[in-house]
């Protein structure tokens, strides 16, 4: 099969690209390489180095997709509170680059377009586990863009007859994670401060709650919502664990002395129903953070 994968020098993207090509796939990566990196590319899959936002390159996108079979789309700018102090910059590429996206894959006559969603549009919920149609109340520009990105990916459905799925992710954690933290993920920061001999920095109180879920089950998943021939509708799908645990938790299995800082605007706790993603896709979850993280630990010489 032939793919597009948006995003795939980025810490999700290019584990599903190995995937891909693991599985003898032909792949082709769209990336600006705004937080992408190089050592991530996979030399069997052929990139371009564009902007997904850039309107003016759609006749090269299109020929790009040409004769695609689908369409993953990971390519964001996912800093959270990078996003409250700079809005716009976001809105123009979580927004309007998804859109073009869709255009182009549409027109390329691309058959399935799988959309990176994020549980960032459910809030600071007092209702848990999150369901799908649970309201909708993000706490940041990039929240709201991310939950606007599904919006699109269902009107195109219905009003282009393109298939779209939109997987609303919690947590992501694995191999190839920031360590400067792109996806605000609290693990990378402890490990860059254990790195530095510094104390990690806790937010608030640190009983703060994450559904946490290995990147090696985001990748099952999107590959799932690409082949099931029961999504394709625009349907949106919880992909997490059901499972939440505290800052302070993920601080003991980091190790190292504490310190409490002043909180950060962020949901309370994160807790995803999956039963959606069990039914339609057939996925659960197969590695657990506390699982993980020694392994994380000993690769980054962590003792």
């Amino acid at each position: 099969m032939n793919y597009i994968v948006t995003g795939g020098a980025g810490f999700i993207g290019s584990n599903l690209v190995d995937r891909l090509i693991k599985e003898d796939h032909t792949v082709k990566v769209i990336d600006n390489f705004s937080t992408g990196k190089k050592e991530n590319c996979n030399e069997k899959a052929t990139y371009y180095n564009m902007d997904i936002s850039d309107s003016t390159l759609e006749s090269r996108f299109i020929d790009i997709m040409k004769d695609a079979d689908g369409l993953f789309h990971f390519a964001a700018h996912a800093r959270v509170q990078e996003s409250i102090e700079n809005p716009v910059f976001f809105e123009n590429n979580n927004t309007i680059g998804t859109i073009n996206m869709l255009k182009c894959a549409n027109d390329a006559k691309v058959k399935r377009f799988v959309y990176s969603a994020s549980s960032s549009a459910y809030g600071n919920t007092t209702k848990l586990p999150s369901k799908e149609s649970d309201p909708i109340n993000p706490l940041s520009p990039y929240g709201m863009q991310k939950y606007y990105g599904e919006v699109c990916c269902k009107m195109f459905a219905q009003v282009y007859d393109i298939e779209t799925v939109s997987l609303r992710y919690f947590n992501v954690f694995g191999e190839r994670q920031n360590l400067d933290g792109a996806y605000a993920l609290v693990m990378c920061v402890f490990a860059k401060q254990r790195l530095n001999n510094q104390a990690l920095t806790i937010r608030g109180d640190g009983e703060q709650r994450r559904d946490f879920v290995y990147v090696g089950d985001i990748v099952n998943a999107n590959i799932l919502a690409m082949q099931s021939n029961r999504v394709g509708k625009g349907e949106t799908i919880n992909i997490g664990t059901n499972n939440s645990i505290s800052v302070n938790e993920i601080a003991k299995l980091m190790g190292g002395e504490t310190i409490n800082v002043d909180p950060v605007i962020e949901p309370r706790e994160t807790l995803a129903d999956n039963s959606k993603a069990k039914e339609l896709l057939e996925w659960s979850p197969q590695v657990s953070v506390q699982d993980w993280t020694p392994i994380y630990k000993k690769d980054l010489g962590i003792k």
